[in-house]
């Protein structure tokens, strides 16, 4: 990293502590300090992020039965946000069913019933907060939302099969015919064509599973065969930013990866697993030996910035795991168990309500993703990864393959 670049990041993140409320000063004190050694372990850290995933919910300043998108310790409980509230329903919904947790499913339900009723007639979903100034059906939103959709018809039965259907023809029917999404993008968000919307296609799969004929696996998989075209041959996507296309976070490169890995274990194709292999065992070359995983990466992997974004952290660790599954590669198992225990020892069991089981989005907590704030997305792919490390079963999925 350059000493522009380095000066450069200093300024952005600069605050004048003395201006910092006392839960914020202490934390980020806290994160200077460095790392804690204590782990304690997959299970315990995924229990306590579903009890801050409760809480979410039941603190989340519009109280409708979405997750609120974030605690931070500058304002506190922020509003619900409907895109993440929608790929936080099968995480509850898989936590109930390993526990036979009744009212962890009917809070499940309960979020679900909340997207539906905020549904857009044509089928899509909104970007940002549920009180965006803003509103208007987004592509990508639309894609997480349907992953809890097809979730609930599997969990919930039939309510949610027309909203489902909904949702993934809204889909389709917006697909460009290169398999480019552009019709709908996020205002959130820069312009410009995003190849981690394979995580939307990873929804289209879902419904696919359930609504075959439709058209959707094909849009999927359309998708995803586009966003491979971005690959550059060291692993590397093109085009994969929220806002700076040179420097993608390790949150939207996990995002892309998780969505080729999907395409495979939904069609078995073999180029879709080399695929997703070669930014796999590219990722392997970057991790430190902690687990630690620079938060933004260059077209060389090499790193811009000196936080981490935990997100992506625990994003990219779930991906090796179901590489491992797949192929039995020892060192994706070994890069996993890494990068979560790094993140596990940034999360709390004990003190704070409001932040016990959360997850920051950068580790020092003052880095440039999620400042100062606990997201609710990074609390679920926590709890999603640290469940996989623990399972001894990490099946790959092929055509045709339930869950």
């Amino acid at each position: 990293m350059s000493l522009k670049k380095i000066a450069s990041d200093f300024k952005a993140r600069y605050i004048d502590e003395r201006r910092l409320p006392e839960a914020a000063r202490q934390q980020l004190q806290r994160d200077r300090a460095g790392l804690p050694e204590h782990d304690a372990g997959p299970l315990a850290v995924a229990e306590a992020g579903i009890e801050w995933l409760k809480r979410s919910q039941d603190k989340s300043a519009c109280q409708d039965g979405g997750s609120a998108r974030d605690f931070s310790l500058l304002r506190g409980w922020a509003s619900s946000y409907p895109e993440t509230s929608g790929y936080i329903v099968p995480t509850l919904i898989d936590f109930a069913a390993r526990t036979n947790d009744q009212p962890l499913a009917d809070r499940a339900q309960r979020m679900l019933d909340w997207l539906v009723s905020i549904q857009f007639p044509e089928g899509g979903f909104q970007g940002g907060k549920v009180d965006a100034s803003e509103r208007v059906p987004v592509t990508f939103n639309t894609g997480q939302i349907l992953l809890g959709l097809a979730a609930g018809v599997q969990r919930f039965g039939e309510a949610y099969r027309r909203p489902m259907v909904l949702a993934g023809s809204w889909l389709r029917d917006s697909l460009d015919p290169d398999g480019c999404w552009r019709k709908h993008a996020t205002p959130f968000a820069s312009p410009g064509e995003k190849a981690y919307e394979t995580h939307v296609s990873w929804g289209l799969f879902e419904a696919a599973r359930i609504e075959p004929g439709l058209g959707f696996a094909e849009a999927g998989l359309k998708q995803v065969r586009w966003a491979i075209g971005k690959q550059m041959d060291n692993g590397w996507f093109a085009s994969n930013s929220l806002s700076s296309p040179a420097e993608p976070h390790t949150h939207t490169i996990g995002y892309v990866l998780r969505g080729v890995i999907e395409a495979y274990r939904f069609a078995g194709e073999a180029d879709l697993l080399a695929a997703a292999a070669l930014t796999a065992d590219a990722l392997l070359e970057v991790i430190e030996d902690d687990g630690r995983l620079p938060g933004k990466l260059d077209r060389n992997w090499r790193p811009t910035v000196d936080w981490v974004c935990l997100t992506g952290n625990v994003q990219i660790a779930a991906c090796w795991l179901l590489l491992f599954g797949i192929t039995g590669k020892a060192a994706y198992l070994d890069a996993a168990r890494r990068a979560n225990r790094y993140v596990r020892r940034t999360v709390y069991l004990s003190g704070n309500p409001d932040v016990v089981g959360g997850v920051r989005g950068s580790f020092p907590v003052d880095g440039d993703y999620g400042r100062f704030e606990y997201l609710n997305w990074a609390a679920k792919f926590c709890v999603d990864s640290q469940l996989l490390e623990a399972s001894a079963d990490v099946p790959p999925r092929g055509p045709g393959d339930e869950r």
